[in-house]
Parts: C-alpha cells; structure tokens; sequence
C-alpha cells in the first residue's frame, strides 16, 4: 500500500519571546491509504494541533507534510486552498453545515466549487445518501435535524469529493451515546467498504477502539502506538484505557 500521509519532524511553536511553547514536537507518521487512525491523549497534548497542521488550517514552523505525494511545503494559498477542497474531506464536532442550505445542498456545495457536471452530482448524491441511510433528510434543512443526522450529512458532505484523506475532529462529541455508536458504525463501514483514509482525534476511547491504530500524545510527540490487528473492538477498547491511564492527565479534549 501507498502511503497517502507522510509527516517529516513536524514542529509547530506558538507564542513569540520569552513565552514560546512547542505544541509539536519533531513529529513523524506515515498513515497508509485505506487506514483508519485515532489521535488521543490529554488535554494540551498538541493532538488538536497536529489535526489542524495536517488539515493545512494551520502552516506548521518546521519539517514537512506530504499528503497523496504532494509536500505542502512552500505552497501558495490558492493552490493550497484548491488543495484543501479536493484532496481533504472534514467532519466536525459541531458540523459545520449551513444553515441556509438544505441537506441536500450542503453535500453538494464541494462539488459545485469543483464544477461538476448536473449527472456526475446526481450519482454522487444518491449513493452517498443511500449508503448513509439520509435519503429523506436532503430536503431539511439542519435546524430540522438531530444531532445524528447532521453528522451524517456532514460526513456525506466530506466524502463526496472522494478525498485522499478524511480529518474528522471529536466527530461524536456533541452526541449521545445512541447517536455516537451509529456515527461511528458508519465511519468503520466508510473505511471498509469504501477504503476511505480517516484521521480522527478523539478524547473518548470508546470512540477510538473503532479504529485500527491509536497515536498517543503526550507534550507534542508521538508517546506510543497502539494496533488492533486480532483484537475485537471490546479488547481494543481496554487496551487503549489501559494506555490512558499510565499515559495520565485530563483525557478531555
């Protein structure tokens, strides 16, 4: 398999004079395409920041950010927002839909910035809302919505695009825990059936016991790494709190 994200001694300092702090600390990775992996660790971590690095929200101070063979180094900002559109699908804790637009409108709205034709947004449309089971919400608007519907038209909207790599940001934070299980059900079904590449931070570790690797963070570098491979999602569940806890500290994000 191909590597689609490569992070090459990643820093990134906030502040200036004598109060500078380093969020990130000479960070590498190297996430494959098809993977699903959950960024955790306690509050202050940096797992906040090295999400919002990668998702180019944010210019890292040093080393370099490689996503689908492509360095990030040195690019301009309309090439680095055109990038950001078409190679990056992004999942939010609050949605981040418009509330002006329909659902249907909202899931559409990347590919209009695309100028995809009427046929090919049609096509893309109907299967994403059948395989997200939203076909009878894309004439609501989110107000109409539930907490759990707007995350599934948001991570429709992500998707469309058919990203190289999926960022998805505490995407079950502000659900219940009903609503937490189906959003995350459907993330493991994108990533299987659809080899979508997710990224994903999380604080809870119910949440990352879906995914098939955990980073874990601590003052701005990688502290361990932890593999599901065999294991069920209940035996990753307790290794990723047995982690936690020796890792210590609030686990708030």
């Amino acid at each position: 398999m191909s590597d689609i994200l490569t992070l090459k001694k990643v820093t990134k300092y906030y502040g200036n004079g004598g109060s500078v702090v380093k969020a990130l600390n000479e960070v590498d990775l190297e996430m494959e395409k098809g993977e699903f992996v959950a960024i955790m660790g306690p509050s202050g971590s940096g797992k906040s920041t090295l999400l919002s690095v990668i998702a180019t929200i944010e210019p890292p101070s040093g080393g370099d950010i490689i996503i689908d063979n492509k360095s990030l180094r040195g690019m301009k900002e309309k090439e680095m927002a055109a990038f950001r559109r078409d190679k990056l699908g992004f999942v939010f804790q609050d949605y981040n839909l418009l509330d002006t637009l329909t659902a249907e409108e909202n899931i559409l709205l990347p590919l209009h910035l695309q100028k995809r034709n009427e046929m090919e947004k049609e096509s893309i449309l109907s299967s994403l809302s059948l395989r997200l089971s939203i076909e009878k919400l894309l004439k609501k608007y989110p107000r109409e919505m539930s907490g759990g519907e707007r995350q599934r038209t948001a991570l429709a909207r992500a998707l469309s695009t058919s990203p190289s790599l999926v960022l998805a940001d505490e995407p079950t934070g502000a659900l219940d825990s009903r609503n937490s299980k189906i959003i995350m059900d459907l993330f493991s079904k994108i990533n299987r059936d659809m080899g979508a590449t997710i990224l994903m931070v999380t604080h809870d570790a119910y949440v990352g016991s879906f995914a098939s690797r955990v980073l874990f963070l601590k003052d701005g570098g990688i502290w361990n790494m932890l593999y599901k491979g065999d294991r069920s999602r209940e035996e990753m569940y307790r290794e990723i709190l047995s982690s936690l806890s020796v890792l210590g500290g609030d686990e708030d994000a």
